[in-house]
């Protein structure tokens, strides 16, 4: 009985650990609003570490095969947090977050606490402290879908190509069509945040311009 208890207990810990860890990335993640939060990582990296523990229980001479098809199912969990909007796909770190809960409940499960541990404190210090590195690099480089249409005059958009490089922005030209009396431009434009502000102020204040996406 006492084998019994101290069996169970050792696993109850692991269990309660994955939880913790869990919950920590988890919390990270819920107070940036991601789709997966608090919530799914706990589930997440608990589910990782009872399957690893199970496989470990259940014995044979493949104890592994059970932790191999966690990598699998966690695919296809981390894929439904991926979309794509506009010029870009959001949802990436959320999905490796994901993945990498996974493994932190995997370790936990298979008693290595002390790696589980400094891996999710390199985790939290990759999505905390990284995020202020990217959003510098975001506002020193940033990639802008422009959509414009005026009032066919006879002559193309070129002449707002030539404002974007006033301003310090790289244009690549999308494609430019004319419907009726309205001609449409679409660019994706690169530069800096300040010149995209200085960019839009001026074209906000373009009387030509019928429809100004950006």
């Amino acid at each position: 009985m006492e084998t019994l208890t101290a069996y169970l207990s050792g696993d109850i810990t692991r269990f309660m650990i994955a939880l913790l860890l869990g919950a920590m990335v988890g919390a990270e993640r819920e107070y940036r609003s991601k789709s997966a939060g608090l919530r799914t990582m706990i589930l997440v990296c608990c589910g990782a570490c009872l399957f690893t523990l199970i496989s470990q229980h259940l014995g044979g001479g493949n104890p592994d095969r059970i932790a191999a098809n966690i990598i699998t199912g966690i695919g296809f969990l981390g894929a439904g947090v991926i979309f794509k909007e506009e010029n870009r796909v959001n949802g990436i770190t959320t999905a490796t977050a994901i993945w990498m809960v996974a493994a932190l409940g995997m370790a936990v499960g298979a008693g290595y606490i002390l790696l589980a541990v400094l891996a999710t404190i390199s985790v939290l210090l990759v999505l905390i402290l990284l995020k202020n590195i990217e959003s510098y690099i975001e506002k020193a480089n940033q990639l802008r879908n422009y959509k414009i249409v005026c009032e066919y005059n006879n002559e193309t958009l070129n002449r707002y190509e030539t404002l974007f490089k006033k301003c310090n922005l790289k244009a690549l030209r999308a494609r430019q069509s004319k419907v009726g009396n309205n001609i449409t431009g679409l660019w994706l434009v690169q530069g800096k945040a300040n010149d995209h502000e200085q960019l839009i102020k001026l074209l906000l204040t373009d009387e030509s311009i019928k429809e100004f996406d950006f």
